[in-house]
């Protein structure tokens, strides 16, 4: 492989990662047992996707009638480590045209009534990129988008389907959570975090390009593995982001009260002297300097009793429900810079990493 092509490579790690079946199914039957008629007589545009590779693809096309589905429309960009290939089922499409592939996007569809299976219905007129206006007129058709994007370009792509004001269901990386065109739309119940957990583990089917960056940078680790010659990476933090809902986001936190966490919640003491210098006698819940609220470690350290705000960390996200918390600001204090407090120990300010400030909602 080239230095030109590695270094490609290299670049298109985060946009590459193809997401396996198990973990779509997993997400959308999340969907459907919050509401069984979500996919009917809808329409789902699938914009990164090749049926050649794509388990987006797949997945809607195995449960096609299931999901009672009007129309599947799925797109590839021709510049996609996935899309360069020539495949049979491009090959043998009585559209194929050989001068287009690998400059133009593909377009796919199933439809109603038709055969049992997508097919290539013709080629794009441009690459496929999806903020072109051939792939926004799809978007602007379309009723649900679902779809793992390029991680690169995912606040444009989030700006994409919002602008469109499409449900959706899509993969980004856990930190958009601290974008701040990301947790407005958090904040406001524009979107939320969906079914499945941010902290577990994804695997995705890494393409030929990038398996050989690795394996000739000798990257291949815990964050790999190989099955049947296949690479499969395990990014360190993924999660879904999405407007269907689901019932976990309906499922409060059981906490405790105040006293009960100060007084057996272990991790909760141990973070509390060892690391604020608080003594057994004097353990407390800090108070910021420059925000009314008080810091609050660990989602499980949540007080059941406390009615102000409470700075919570950012995985509290995974496990917030609308009708137990509303989500009040993040990080900032009332100056305008990050949350921080002064521990016991030396009088040491400690800035709190990426807090998420919420109230309990208390309600008869």
């Amino acid at each position: 492989m080239s230095n030109r092509n590695l270094t490609a490579a290299k670049r298109a790690k985060n946009d590459e990662f193809y997401t396996l079946y198990p973990d779509i199914e997993a997400e959308m039957n999340a969907y459907l047992a919050a509401d069984p008629d979500v996919f009917r007589g809808r329409t789902v545009l699938c914009p990164c996707d090749d049926p050649e590779w794509s388990n987006f693809t797949r997945y809607f096309t195995a449960n096609f009638r299931r999901l009672g589905l009007r129309r599947l429309v799925c797109t590839s960009y021709a510049k996609s480590a996935g899309s360069r290939q020539l495949t049979l089922f491009e090959e043998e499409s009585p559209v194929y045209d050989p001068a287009r592939h690998a400059t133009h996007g593909k377009l796919f569809a199933m439809s109603d009534g038709d055969a049992e299976d997508v097919t290539l219905q013709g080629y794009l007129e441009g690459d496929g990129d999806f903020r072109s206006t051939e792939v926004t007129r799809l978007r602007d058709e379309a009723d649900i988008i679902v779809t793992n994007p390029p991680f690169s370009l995912f606040r444009e792509f989030l700006a994409w389907v919002m602008d469109g004001g499409k449900r959706f269901s899509i993969l980004g990386g856990k930190n958009a959570v601290t974008y701040k065109e990301v947790f407005p739309l958090l904040k406001n119940g524009a979107m939320w975090i969906g079914y499945r957990s941010m902290n577990d583990d994804m695997y995705f089917i890494i393409p030929d390009d990038y398996k050989q960056y690795l394996l000739e940078n000798k990257k291949e680790g815990s964050a790999y593995k190989i099955i049947d010659g296949k690479m499969y990476g395990r990014p360190s933090s993924v999660c879904w982001f999405t407007n269907l809902d689901h019932t976990r986001r309906h499922e409060p936190l059981m906490l405790d009260t105040m006293a009960g966490n100060l007084r057996y919640n272990r991790k909760l003491r141990k973070t509390l002297i060892d690391k604020y210098g608080q003594t057994t006698d004097t353990l407390h819940y800090p108070k910021y300097d420059n925000y009314d609220a008080i810091e609050v470690p660990y989602t499980d350290a949540i007080p059941s009793d406390y009615e102000g705000v409470m700075g919570v960390p950012i995985s509290f996200l995974d496990k917030y429900d609308p009708d137990q918390f509303e989500i009040v600001s993040f990080r900032k204090g009332d100056d305008g810079r990050d949350l921080v407090f002064t521990t016991e120990r030396e009088r040491e300010r400690v800035q709190p990493y990426f807090r998420v400030l919420v109230r309990r909602l208390f309600r008869g």
